[in-house]
């Protein structure tokens, strides 16, 4: 540690906190999280430069989204929410979790909350990590059945999922959707010539990391915890599929095809021939769009506290995986996604985070410890950090970073960037929590 003198003070998984006593100054409270930024969301408007019927198809994009879907539109028979918002809607719609979980809402005569569903909580979603016969299984159990409200279809009897064994689910929690079409139009070439900067220096702090890629067409995949999707159209097909049980053309088969529970013949999001313009399209072309076109999150104010921050996320080894600015290509969608210089703070690759972080699910060619580095604009007002929400307090979830290895898993990568951290004083570590929040 890089302390005059320190003071360890025990937190999660065995690490030590170093705070350095500042000699002499004003300032003798240790760092503290100052909490999601009030003010304007600065987030959920579309981007700027779009043509008038871009600009139309957002917003058609937009009240779907929001739309709250019931059986007879193809909800069920399992879903862990029937409306793309009520999970992406914070600090706008297409953000992330609320501070109220709208699952709360689905404890029904057929359903139960898991105990891992809390009112305050995030939303959730479970992944079981193994089969009952000891093989790997990782998808994604829906928390809900039907059964149990109003518009069952008669007939109808399934049953909810076992959600107990929480040593055997893998918890995540829904990602912002915003500025992902300018994620989208960042070619793969440029992941890769950003991936490979200041290796040297990578590698001194023990980071490496890899790009996930599609298993067919070997291209990088980017969207998700774990870069396993390889693009929007993708990420919203399955989304619409696995999150709220409606077949659409990407994934057009039912999850649970017990009798009786599937009124709506699928796929259930479809093509609508006797429509025109917009209304033809199918729901899933139309949330496509609207993510597309969603602007990234505008920061905070500035001020010397953010600047110093900002300084401190770069010289601690911060900027090392979450990369501050990339540049997107030339887009068929126009000028408004070509081009453009982004600050996502992300390198958009996977690296190993520890045992710690683990969840034990693997997606593409993303291990068991194995996360994408989170995209950090945006943060200054996200309520709950890391994959599972486990945290809503940032100097937490930076301090998560940490973790060595076992007989499973390596130790992190961000290792000795945390311990970095660690070192700093209490009044820098304060500015680059500032600086985070600034984001």
């Amino acid at each position: 540690m890089f302390c005059q003198i320190t003071l360890a003070i025990r937190v999660s998984l065995g690490v030590c906190l170093a705070v350095t006593a500042i000699a002499q100054s004003a300032f003798t409270a240790f760092p503290k999280d100052p909490g999601p930024r009030s003010g304007p969301a600065g987030a959920g408007a579309a981007i700027t430069g779009l043509s008038a019927s871009q600009l139309a198809a957002f917003t058609d994009g937009n009240t779907r989204f929001q739309e709250v879907d019931a059986v007879s539109n193809g909800l069920g028979p399992r879903f862990n929410s029937n409306s793309c918002a009520s999970c992406h809607a914070f600090p706008a719609v297409g953000g992330t979790s609320p501070m109220n979980n709208p699952q709360a809402a689905f404890a029904n005569a057929g359903n139960v909350l898991p105990s891992f569903i809390q009112s305050n909580g995030p939303v959730r979603e479970a992944r079981f990590i193994r089969n009952p016969n000891g093989t790997p299984d990782g998808g994604v159990h829906a928390l809900f059945v039907i059964s149990g409200r109003s518009d069952t279809p008669a007939g109808c009897n399934i049953t909810q999922e076992n959600f107990s064994n929480t040593a055997n689910i893998s918890l995540r929690i829904p990602t912002p959707a915003f500025g992902l079409g300018l994620i989208e139009a960042v070619s793969d070439s440029a992941l890769v010539q950003n991936l490979a900067v200041n290796s040297g220096i990578k590698g001194f702090f023990g980071i490496s990391g890899r790009l996930n890629h599609s298993g067919n067409d070997g291209t990088v995949t980017r969207f998700g915890w774990k870069a396993q999707n390889k693009s929007l159209a993708i990420f919203t097909g399955e989304a619409y599929n696995v999150e709220m049980g409606i077949t659409n053309l990407l994934f057009p088969n039912e999850r649970d095809d017990g009798p009786n529970c599937s009124p709506k013949a699928g796929p259930q999001d479809n093509l609508d021939f006797s429509s025109t313009g917009l209304g033809m399209l199918d729901d899933t072309a139309s949330f496509t769009t609207f993510m597309r076109f969603l602007a990234p999150p505008s920061p905070g104010p500035s001020d010397p506290s953010v600047s110093r921050g900002s300084f401190l996320f770069g010289s601690t080894g911060c900027a090392l995986c979450h990369t501050t600015t990339l540049q997107t290509g030339v887009s068929a969608f126009g000028p408004a996604l070509s081009n453009q210089t982004i600050h996502p703070y992300s390198d958009f690759a996977l690296h190993s985070m520890g045992p710690g972080l683990a969840d034990q699910i693997s997606q593409g060619q993303a291990a068991g410890d194995e996360f994408r580095t989170a995209p950090l604009w945006g943060l200054g007002q996200r309520i709950f950090f890391l994959h599972d929400g486990r945290t809503s307090d940032l100097l937490q979830a930076i301090s998560l970073h940490f973790s060595r290895g076992n007989t499973q898993f390596q130790g992190s990568e961000a290792n000795t960037v945390i311990q970095n951290f660690n070192g700093l004083s209490n009044t820098d570590q304060q500015a680059l929590l500032i600086f985070l929040r600034s984001l």
